[in-house]
């Protein structure tokens, strides 16, 4: 899959046919619009492409408007957003960057600049509640209409649900942020899961026998938080077990080499011998988080983070034994 930030570039296809979203998740919702999507794009022999933002709108509305309830809990990452789509077959995607031109953009001028000039969109798929423009004002009858007057078709796809449930981002958020995991991998077709390159951080974890892999999450506010059993993928022959602290770290000073930004440090329960101490550094993992244990604690000592941490791990275990 290719991918664009912005639609100026000579590698961006000269027509598509496009879907436009967010694609927090990429969950079965999602993946099933873009099968679809793919369908449509193989009937008209253009290429797939995924218009998406980056930041989330309302996260560039909370920020403008310093309302930081305003904005989403976000899902995963950019990068797992990329991958995702990747999987699903899409051909090329366009990561647009929301700011304050494009929030007060008219919809006909989005239409005109970035579908049509921009993406020369032969099909544009849209979901059921989609709307687009400055102040939300274009929707799905202006679309359509648009369509008409430049030459592309459009269409719209219903809720996809599970069990009775509409499958969306925030019904998946809504899952994680109660800790059910088992909800949150049914909405999304798949384990929840993030990656990223294994960064650096204090190495408290190996003064007090708890090597971690530390991936950063980029966004202030991330859907899950608590500590969690996983399964780590990218540095073994067969995924490693371990234990994972999604979150700040309230028992470490939020002043500490990571800035106070969100980590999910990932403590494996038997760590490989052939990568040695410091062989996972720089290497993209892929950590599949399972089950909640808890909320994050806030311990009073290094001494009382230690015995919570062997608790963790002993729970951990106690959990993969279980459903061997």
């Amino acid at each position: 899959m290719k991918v664009f930030r912005g639609f100026k570039h000579p590698g961006v296809a000269p027509a598509c046919a496009l879907t436009i979203g967010n694609f927090d998740g990429v969950h079965r919702g999602h993946q099933a619009m873009l099968a679809l999507l793919r369908s449509e794009a193989q009937q008209r022999g253009v290429p797939s492409c995924v218009l998406t933002f980056e930041p989330h709108p309302r996260d560039y509305f909370a920020q403008l408007y310093k309302k930081p309830d305003l904005a989403p809990a976000r899902i995963g990452t950019l990068r797992d957003k990329l991958e995702d789509l990747a999987n699903c077959g899409v051909d090329q995607t366009v990561v647009l960057p929301f700011d304050a031109r494009l929030a007060q953009q008219t919809p006909q001028a989005f239409v005109q600049e970035v579908l049509v000039a921009g993406l020369g969109a032969r099909y544009v798929l849209v979901g059921d509640d989609f709307r687009f423009g400055a102040q939300r004002a274009g929707d799905y009858a202006m679309l359509d209409a648009s369509g008409m007057q430049h030459g592309f078709d459009v269409a719209r796809m219903n809720s996809y649900e599970v069990h009775g449930l509409r499958v969306s981002s925030s019904a998946v958020r809504d899952a994680l942020q109660e800790g059910s995991l088992t909800d949150a991998a049914r909405l999304l077709g798949r384990p929840y899961r993030i990656s990223g390159h294994v960064v650096h951080g204090r190495k408290l974890g190996r003064t007090l026998g708890f090597k971690t892999l530390n991936l950063r999450f980029a966004h202030w506010k991330p859907a899950a938080s608590g500590i969690f059993v996983v399964l780590v993928h990218g540095l073994h022959t067969t995924p490693l077990k371990g234990v994972a602290n999604l979150g700040v770290r309230p028992s470490l000073d939020p002043n500490d080499v990571n800035g106070g930004r969100v980590l999910l440090e990932t403590h494996c329960l038997d760590w490989p011998a052939n990568l040695g101490p410091e062989g996972a550094y720089g290497k993209i993992i892929r950590v599949e988080i399972l089950h909640k244990l808890h909320d994050e604690l806030k311990y009073d000592g290094l001494d009382a983070l230690t015995r919570g941490i062997h608790q963790d791990c002993d729970d951990a275990r106690a959990w993969f034994a279980a459903r061997i």
